[in-house]
């Protein structure tokens, strides 16, 4: 009797376990203004580009991906922007490597990898 008992309720729990093949289709992603707070969107792409003009966009769509989602402040984003502009216009002046260099000491400062 014990076992019989065992048997039965051992299969209604393995049974609740199982969800029905015919259930209800899976909810649609959200939009990308309807994202979670924090999470980037589904439609940010990364800029292309080589040299340290590349650098530059790249950085900089980062830190503009980071306001957009949370994980840093306006104050932030400006003084580290403020930074990005002094290497794109060392970029723009042909100074490749000092750009560069600058973009990864401001990374550095602001604990970016």
């Amino acid at each position: 009797m014990r076992t019989i008992l065992f048997a039965t309720a051992l299969g209604l729990s393995l049974a609740a376990c199982q969800t029905p093949s015919g259930g209800p289709p899976p909810a649609p992603s959200p939009s990308p203004a309807q994202a979670p707070t924090g999470v980037t969107p589904n439609t940010f792409r990364m800029p292309t580009g080589s040299g340290c003009a590349g650098e530059v966009d790249r950085f900089q769509a980062v830190m503009d991906n980071d306001l957009q989602t949370g994980h840093t402040t306006k104050g932030v984003h400006t003084r580290v922007s403020a930074e990005i502009d002094t290497a794109r216009k060392s970029c723009a002046a042909g100074n490749d490597g000092g750009a560069i260099g600058q973009i990864r000491a401001t990374r550095t400062k602001f604990g970016y990898p």
